[in-house]
């Protein structure tokens, strides 16, 4: 396992406000016990770090800051977390990072598939449906016999609050 650290997960990134994170964690409790499933206390503590971070975070970023709060935990316990809020849906992952970052959607078409609109400059991560896309991946796929896996398409690019900001010094 590669334990470098990637831009998006930074801690210079800027965080999201108490009452945003208190709303993101009272969400996931609900789903879990809607699904029957267990939200025990490391889940939170895996979810809120992810639902701390206004972009994507990976899991050793996760691990060291859990560390840094005073819980010493062996990295798979922090990705047997991160399965388990992965399959109650309520964070998600950006395969091109190798990181996570909390869904911020309170529904979820259950036909629709998401598409990701990551930052590069700030890391932000945006969620929205995008049926059209996948509907055409589908027909082109059908078009050369190919029967297609996807689940999610992901979009780097720039935010509408970076585009407005002229570039960091040094920078992008």
């Amino acid at each position: 396992m590669n334990r470098s650290s990637n831009k998006a997960s930074a801690p210079s990134r800027q965080q999201v406000s108490a009452s945003r994170l208190n709303e993101a964690v009272e969400r996931a409790r609900t789903i879990f016990a809607e699904r029957s499933l267990r939200f025990t206390e490391l889940r939170e503590q895996v979810f809120a770090e992810i639902a701390a971070t206004n972009g994507s975070i990976g899991a050793y970023d996760i691990l060291d800051r859990l560390s840094d709060k005073g819980t010493r935990l062996a990295p798979i316990s922090v990705y047997r977390s991160i399965d388990a809020l992965l399959d109650a849906g309520v964070i998600h992952r950006l395969e091109s990072k190798n990181a996570y970052f909390a869904c911020r959607r309170h529904e979820h078409d259950k036909h629709g598939r998401p598409i990701f609109l990551s930052c590069e400059r700030c890391g932000s991560v945006t969620e929205a449906e995008a049926q059209g896309v996948f509907d055409l991946i589908n027909e082109v796929a059908r078009g050369q016999s190919f029967d297609p896996k996807v689940k999610f398409v992901e979009v780097s690019g720039m935010c509408a609050r970076c585009a407005v900001k002229p570039p960091r010094s040094g920078g992008k």
